[in-house]
């Protein structure tokens, strides 16, 4: 193996650019690609020839979620157009507050008044798009250095708190600005301040600071919004009682993944498990997580449910059981359908995934109440498979403009699916660059009794639903 080491930017611009071809132009290179296998000899002793077309297969194009915005702005709904919509004239269905906030400059080509001119205009768009946004800081913007950023967190963090303990405050906000490489300063930042200080933070890349794009901003403050306890958007069907399978039954959105550590990581380093479930009801847009590490390269997801025996009796716990309990707390209903969608696994390990993991939600709920049982669907999520979709001709209205791919919102269930399993494939973005992917959804166990035509639309519908951006993602919010 031989590693190969790019410095060049124009090298890197150069080689993205060939990889992200046109959807027209990846069609050609497909076809000559396949053409001279028809002359192979090999081919030709076994009678093998290939046709000189791709599959065609027939989809349809799903239609976009009405969003809902607050009453306060100027446009209280709107329909998203090829998967895009902006905050002009809009605000957040749910405002969150910051009444205390500081920031800390660790990007040297930054000047002082550049930063504080961007936090200026960063607290002006807040509260342009509906939150309660405090325009002055705690104490003046700090300067600092990448090097020590622990001391210096800590030691900011304190002068900040002097001022705040005697009002009995606490600090809201803490906006970074982090130099453009900034190697591992990131990780370290977010780290310290979540798991030792207890801070909500937002970090902002220099080359954005100095260029104060209203999308930029506007898109800083939705991940701020929803930081703090905010609500960006809804989706209408889901306030007017229409979204399939979820409006006329409490419902609790679960998403699933196992991360590995990389090799050469060690082999002390554990794999990571990852749960988040909705926590609101029928709105499912907030969404709280948990972690737990399990042992190393383990795809089935130990943490779900556990028992331990205290000598007095046995103790249940695990992430399912944790999260329930908090979407009751939060919403005051119990959950009566259960929608699990779980990042995908290796095909030989799928039915032991469904063994387990199905086994350890029914486990979790009856631990609640030995009669609480709960409808389960589980959904496999699979994002890295060769399957690509291309328009049937590239002509206007059928494909997005100038990208070339097709529209977001299409969906593929015959042809190239399974001949019997519940399966399709979906691509709910606008793909700008290169050709889509779509991304496969597989239902591996439905208590719910989905129809096909019912969850493409639920899993479409909450595409639109991401809080960091104004468009629909490529994959399902909560995996």
């Amino acid at each position: 193996m031989e590693v190969c080491e790019i410095s060049d930017a124009k090298q890197i611009s150069y080689l993205l650019s060939v990889a992200c071809q046109h959807p027209m132009d990846h069609e050609k290179t497909i076809l000559q690609t396949v053409n001279p296998y028809n002359e192979d000899p090999h081919a030709k002793e076994f009678g093998i020839t290939f046709e000189n077309k791709l599959t065609i297969v027939k989809g349809r194009v799903l239609p976009p979620p009405v969003l809902k915005f607050n009453d306060q702005g100027k446009v209280k709904e709107f329909l998203p157009k090829v998967g895009k919509w902006n905050m002009r004239l809009k605000q957040m269905v749910k405002g969150g507050e910051v009444n205390t906030w500081a920031c800390i400059n660790f990007a040297s080509d930054i000047t002082h008044a550049a930063a504080v001119a961007f936090c200026d205009e960063l607290a002006v768009m807040c509260v342009i798009s509906g939150m309660n946004f405090k325009g002055d800081p705690v104490l003046p913007l700090v300067n600092a250095k990448p090097n020590h950023v622990r001391p210096f967190l800590k030691k900011h963090y304190q002068r900040f708190m002097e001022i705040l303990r005697p009002l009995h405050k606490e600090l809201d906000l803490l906006i970074v600005i982090l130099p453009d490489k900034n190697g591992t300063l990131y990780g370290d930042i977010k780290r310290i301040c979540e798991t030792d200080l207890g801070l909500v933070s937002q970090c902002c890349l220099a080359k954005h600071v100095l260029k104060m794009k209203p999308q930029y901003l506007t898109n800083i403050a939705l991940k701020i919004n929803m930081k703090v306890g905010g609500r960006n958007t809804v989706l209408l069907d889901a306030v007017v009682g229409n979204l399939p399978r979820v409006s006329n039954t409490p419902t609790i959105i679960f998403g699933a993944d196992v991360s590995h550590p990389h090799h050469g990581e060690g082999r002390s380093s554990p794999s990571i498990a990852a749960v988040v479930a909705s926590q609101d009801w029928p709105e499912v847009t907030n969404y709280a997580g948990l972690v737990r590490p399990q042992a190393r390269h383990e795809e089935i997801i130990q943490g779900l449910f556990n028992e331990n025996d205290c000598g007095s009796g046995c103790i249940s716990g695990g992430m399912i059981k944790e999260h329930l309990i908090s979407f009751m707390r939060s919403t005051g209903h119990i959950p009566r359908r259960i929608i699990f969608y779980r990042d995908v696994v290796s095909k030989g390990r799928l039915n032991m995934v469904l063994e387990h993991e199905l086994s350890a939600i029914k486990k979790a709920c009856a631990s609640l109440d030995p009669i609480y049982n709960p409808q389960v669907t589980i959904i496999m999520v699979q994002k890295q498979h060769h399957t690509r979709l291309f328009a049937g001709n590239y002509g206007v209205g059928s494909t997005i403009f100038q990208s070339g791919n097709v529209l977001p919102g299409t969906v593929v269930d015959k042809e190239i699916c399974h001949p019997t399993d519940f399966d399709f494939y979906l691509c709910s973005h606008a793909g700008t660059k290169g050709v889509s992917r779509p991304v496969r959804y597989h239902v591996l166990w439905d208590e719910n009794n989905f129809t096909a035509n019912a969850l493409q639309i639920l899993t479409n519908h909450l595409c639109y639903t991401d809080a960091r951006c104004t468009s629909s993602v490529s994959i399902v919010p909560p995996v």
